[in-house]
């Protein structure tokens, strides 16, 4: 393992195929708290080129048991399949579960959002502010890998904000357009009307679940 940043620890690089498409993989411990983060990495990169970025925060309910509740694991597996199409890109997978809560907190979130809450009136009613995510993380793995410019994948302008902030140059915002279902629309609905987010409004039709 190998120090590469000032807060965080390298992993080895090895090779992941997968689905859908072949990368490689890095992990990421910080040294502070010992969360692991990871890169998935499709080609070369350098500093010298913008690269195509996706800074994608854990999602296990999406992203492992493609829940219909978010729309985070359609726009992981959207993100991978466009970075294998341009021959160049990186993930940078982050730990912050349920906008930064943590799984526990997140449930107690879905609970009150089953009682009528929206995501954020719910986070608030916890305690926690709509979003507790931060990307000091994720660009210092990105400056250690000698990424710099990106064009980010990405409907969420706070992210765009947050890269800036921490020294990455973000040359392009790149959407994600997801189609929506009867089980997310409301939440799509408050991330587009009350959180900024730059949703197809199109997309965001109901279309093709029918329960």
């Amino acid at each position: 393992m190998n120090d590469r940043g000032t807060n965080i620890l390298q992993g080895e690089r090895v090779k992941l195929p997968t689905q859908y498409g072949h990368f490689e993989l890095i992990p990421f411990q910080e040294k502070l708290n010992g969360l692991e983060h990871m890169a998935l990495i499709k080609g070369n990169l350098t500093s010298n080129d913008t690269i195509l970025t996706r800074i994608h925060s854990a999602c296990a309910t999406g992203d492992l048991f493609g829940s219909l509740k978010c729309d985070c694991g359609e726009q992981l597996i959207q993100a991978m399949k466009i970075i294998e199409n341009n021959g160049n890109g990186i993930i940078v997978y982050l730990q912050q579960e349920g906008r930064g809560i943590g799984l526990m907190n997140k449930m107690k979130a879905y609970k009150l959002q089953e009682h009528g809450m929206d995501t954020i009136e719910a986070n608030l009613h916890l305690g926690f502010a709509p979003d507790e995510r931060e990307y000091q993380i994720g660009a210092e793995i990105l400056i250690s890998l000698g990424v710099k410019k990106v064009k980010l994948l990405t409907n969420n302008p706070e992210k765009i904000l947050g890269l800036e902030q921490n020294g990455i140059q973000v040359d392009e915002r790149i959407p994600l357009i997801v189609q929506s279902n009867p089980f997310n629309i409301e939440y799509l609905d408050t991330k587009r009307n009350r959180m900024g987010h730059q949703l197809n409004e199109e997309k965001m039709k109901i279309q093709y679940y029918d329960n």
